[in-house]
C-alpha cells in the first residue's frame, strides 16, 4: 500500500477518534457546560452535572485525547476549556436538535 493509499485511511480514523469522542449523552453535556461556563474543574464539572467525580474524570479523559477538550493547572486546580475543533461540533450538534 502506498502513502497516498494510507492517507485517506489516517484522516478516517481520525476523524473517528474525535466522533468516539463526542459520542455520548454525558460527553456532551460536559461539552455544553464548558461552553457555557469555560475554565471549571473536574469537581465543579460533576458538581453541576450531578455526577461522580470518578465519572466526569474518566468523560473528560475521553474528550481531551479526542482533542476536544484543553486543560491547565492553576494554583490548586485542573481547568478545562474547550477547543475550537469542539465549538464547531457544538454548533454542528445544534443543527441536529
Amino acid at each position: 500500500m502506498t502513502d497516498a493509499t494510507n492517507a485517506p485511511t489516517n484522516n478516517y480514523r481520525r476523524i473517528e477518534r474525535v466522533v468516539k469522542g463526542f459520542a455520548n449523552h454525558r460527553r456532551l453535556e460536559i461539552l455544553y457546560l464548558l461552553h457555557k461556563e469555560p475554565e471549571l474543574s473536574l469537581e465543579d464539572i460533576s458538581e453541576r452535572l450531578n455526577i461522580g467525580y470518578e465519572n466526569a474524570y474518566e468523560h473528560v479523559r475521553k474528550l481531551i485525547i479526542s482533542g476536544l477538550i484543553l486543560k491547565r493547572n492553576d494554583a490548586r486546580n485542573v481547568r478545562h476549556k474547550l477547543t475550537s475543533r469542539a465549538e464547531l461540533i457544538l454548533t454542528f450538534c445544534k443543527t441536529l436538535e
